[in-house]
């Protein structure tokens, strides 16, 4: 069986079904809401390619996400399809949108600040970014590494917990 060029429309389906993928390590969050889905494209001889943009140079979930990703394309009916990874423009914490934002923070990781182009608003002197158990700012840096590499754990000085934050990236 060959496969067929698929049309704009079931583009738009395959890119939907890549964006919903779980992230391996951070699976409260899709790749959608992480903005590691680079493009979803035709590639010139007619077959799916998908790229992607890893949150962390040599990040080791890529494979598996990558093998997820190829897995979307088999099921959609296009074997074939293609999976690149996309080094530049470099990921940064502007693309994670606003559910993955919310999701974050929900599972006690500190959201990165807001996206370039974000509402400006008056600057208040902190210690760090607020607290994802109490809201204050009272935040400090205890590890640069996390659970995983794109993260690093603080510490809230008023509740005493710890909880990881995205690196700026």
């Amino acid at each position: 069986m060959t496969e067929r060029r698929p049309s704009e429309w079931q583009l738009a389906e395959l890119r939907s079904a890549v964006e919903e993928l779980p992230d391996p390590e951070l699976p409260m969050v899709t790749l959608g809401d992480l903005g590691v889905v680079h493009a979803v494209r035709i590639g010139s001889d007619g077959t799916p390619e998908v790229e992607l943009t890893p949150t962390f140079l040599g990040c080791p979930a890529m494979e598996v996400i990558e093998r997820a990703v190829r897995g979307v394309l088999a099921e959609a009916g296009h074997p074939a399809g293609r999976v690149h990874r996309v080094l530049v423009p470099a990921w940064s914490t502007d693309r994670i949108s606003e559910r993955g934002r919310r999701r974050l923070a929900e599972h006690g990781i500190a959201p990165p600040g807001r996206p370039a182009g974000a509402e400006v608003r008056a600057v208040t002197v902190a210690l760090g970014p607020p607290c994802p158990h109490c809201g204050s700012q009272a935040t400090r840096p205890l590890s640069p590494f996390g659970a995983t590499r794109c993260q690093a754990i603080l510490l809230c000085t008023a509740c005493r917990e710890t909880f990881a934050q995205f690196r700026a990236g």
